[in-house]
């Protein structure tokens, strides 16, 4: 697994683009706004790395990658726990929680070995995380076919929780997906995000509900 956090620069978020393997800056339109993206890996990944056959069997893993097998394991009693999850951390906080599952890329984005991460960037933009009141969004990506897990925060909440804290949710959430347990380690990660927005951004008893509750499985 790979959990790593650095600074982000504005520059090459405006191209919607991730910046090695840590904090980085989200660009949604001409407005670059700072996020910081966490990653666990459950298993080795071929992004940029790793010569041609690891890309090709990155390649050939996204192929065989079916939608009926991410349904297989979040099913509709699954995304019905991870949105009660969400539902619920959220009256205790006045951040907002998406939580995203994609199968597999397609044949031009594994030409241009689009990494995981620049996609949780893409997928923050497209939900809107990026437009809350109090900028504290935060994103949970998995990418079934490379077994891997983005998280996406923006600046408000990402400049308040420390790299450890991050990292533990990663830690968390990639024991329970290496089980097999999927429900139980999105469901942890959650709550684990939860409770690191609550500690800083607490209900004020007028907040809003500023996105929607509900997992997307793209």
């Amino acid at each position: 697994m790979r959990c790593r956090i650095r600074a982000g620069d504005r520059s090459e978020a405006a191209a919607g683009l991730a910046v090695g393997d840590g904090a980085v800056a989200v660009g949604e339109g001409s407005a670059a706004l700072a996020a910081v993206v966490v990653s666990a890996a459950v298993a080795p990944r071929a992004v940029g790395s790793g010569g041609d056959a690891m890309q090709l069997m990155r390649t050939l893993r996204h192929l065989f990658a079916t939608s009926w097998g991410t349904r297989r394991r979040f099913t509709p009693a699954v995304l019905e726990q991870i949105e009660a999850a969400i539902r619920d951390v959220e009256s205790r906080h006045a951040g907002e929680i998406r939580f995203a599952v994609e199968t597999a890329f397609d044949l031009p984005e594994l030409w241009h070995e689009v990494s995981p991460r620049q996609r949780a960037l893409q997928v923050f933009g497209h939900l809107g995380v990026w437009d809350t009141e109090l900028n504290a969004g935060v994103l949970i990506y998995v990418l079934m076919a490379d077994t891997d897990v983005e998280i996406v925060a923006d600046r408000g909440i990402a400049a308040r929780v420390p790299d450890a804290d991050w990292q533990v949710v990663c830690k968390e959430m990639e024991a329970q997906f290496r089980s097999g347990d999927f429900a139980a380690g999105a469901v942890i990660g959650v709550q684990r995000i939860g409770a690191l927005l609550a500690r800083h951004f607490p209900h004020s008893g007028g907040d809003r509900d500023e996105l929607p509750n509900q997992p997307v499985l793209l």
